[in-house]
């Protein structure tokens, strides 16, 4: 099932509250910006009803589970200020439940980055994309996936990243497709920079294979 894409299904506890000044975002829109430009994060309204789409997040050290994620729907927005981000102090995917705190809302697809941190201890980054050609092309690139049953924002979208992730085996780093989320594609590793390549390595081939 292909769902719309910007819909927060998960049960949130969120208080409004500035960002710490001791946070800096500048790596985050950096490497946002880029994705933007390759149209892998953004708004358009020709794709998914004119809504943003993708996202991007950082760990704020690293051995905590928190994260700096940017809100939802801010797809539109080039550079993002730090009104932009929020932080995820907690997340239980079984509950699907998260307790935040920022300016604004964590993105729709926070839980899915929460299960991911919890699952991948030495990823650090993590970037959620939309891309039709990786997505379309996910068997001929051999790219792990998860089921098209399996709808984002939910506790066996958590269930089903945690699963891949220990069968994959994936060492400091990955790539997987979500098929029953339009285009999604996840990139995680150590780094923005990796999160990135892995990204744009996959976007490369695709469009070789297209």
């Amino acid at each position: 099932m292909n769902e719309k894409e910007g819909v927060i299904k998960y049960h949130l506890n969120h208080i409004s509250k500035p960002l710490p000044q001791t946070i800096d975002v500048s790596e985050l829109n950096s490497w946002r910006s880029i994705m933007i430009k390759l149209e892998l994060i953004g708004q358009n309204p020709t794709r998914y009803e004119g809504l943003g789409f993708g996202n991007i997040s950082q760990r704020l050290s690293e051995t905590s589970h928190s994260f700096i994620i940017s809100g939802t729907q801010t797809g539109h927005l080039d550079p993002l200020g730090k009104n932009d981000f929020c932080i995820v102090q907690a997340a239980d995917p079984k509950t699907n439940t998260l307790i935040s705190e920022g300016p604004c809302k964590p993105s729709s697809e926070a839980l899915t980055h929460a299960s991911v941190y919890l699952e991948a201890p030495e990823t650090q980054a993590i970037i959620h994309a939309h891309c039709p050609s990786i997505w379309k092309n996910s068997s001929r690139l051999q790219l792990a996936s998860i089921d098209r049953e399996i709808a984002y924002g939910t506790p066996e979208m958590a269930d089903a990243v945690a699963q891949l992730i220990d069968t994959q085996q994936f060492n400091s780093g990955g790539i997987f497709s979500m098929l029953g989320h339009e285009d999604g594609i996840v990139a995680f590793a150590p780094t923005l920079k990796q999160a990135a390549e892995y990204l744009i390595n996959s976007l490369a081939k695709a469009l070789a294979l297209e």
